[in-house]
């Protein structure tokens, strides 16, 4: 549900085959000249980008396959960004909230650059206690990865503390980043706008998979 009529316009937009959720991490080695660019220009005027999974075309845009990006996509922002070698830059952004474009288009750099609305936040859980036991052991599996990864390769960890275990929103994403989804379930999963929502999806399927 939007909750503000405010429209983002000029928003520079990095098509990938990624799903990005809000507070999710994001790490990009960036060598094409229009994303360095739109990075410097992000980092320069502090200044966030669009990430939305690609619907069709590729990452490397060419003139006989534009990439054309799913509506619904999540403002991202560089939190750390590094120099690996000349021409090439190792970026690390965190995703903030979700936007619906209403248009785009192709600069002459082959940037696409959209226009959108912001997403207000997820419904909050309903509080029966199917749903809350449902979150309860979604909680635990996360933990339990955040706990298994810390012990083998903390610096491998891909989620930014403080980590919200408290949180059904931030719980259901970082468990739609890491379980093992296809990407258009994933990027449905993104869309959704109810935190109970995705915690019923999510749970069904650590239960299909014999997770739980």
């Amino acid at each position: 549900m939007s909750t503000t009529s405010t429209v983002l316009a000029d928003i520079p937009l990095f098509p990938l085959h990624t799903v990005l959720f809000p507070d999710g991490l994001l790490p990009l080695k960036i060598f094409e000249a229009r994303y360095l660019d739109m990075a410097r220009d992000c980092l320069r005027e502090k200044t966030p980008f669009g990430v939305c999974l690609l619907k069709s075309g590729a990452e490397v845009a060419r003139e006989e396959e534009p990439s054309v990006p799913e509506a619904i996509g999540c403002l991202a922002e560089i939190d750390e960004c590094d120099v690996e070698a000349f021409g090439m830059l190792l970026i690390r952004a965190r995703g903030t909230r979700r936007f619906r474009l209403l248009s785009h288009r192709v600069e002459s750099s082959g940037l696409l650059v959209g226009m959108a609305e912001p997403l207000g936040e997820d419904l909050p859980l309903e509080g029966n206690n199917d749903q809350l036991a449902k979150f309860g052991a979604c909680a635990e599996v996360l933990e339990r990865i955040i706990a298994t990864i810390r012990e083998r390769d903390p610096e491998s960890l891909p989620f930014a503390e403080p980590f919200r275990l408290e949180d059904p929103s931030w719980v259901s994403n970082r468990l739609a980043e890491v379980l093992p989804i296809a990407l258009r379930a994933r990027q449905k999963l993104m869309e959704l706008q109810d935190a109970g929502a995705r915690i019923d999806v999510v749970h069904h399927y650590m239960q299909q998979h014999q997770l739980l």
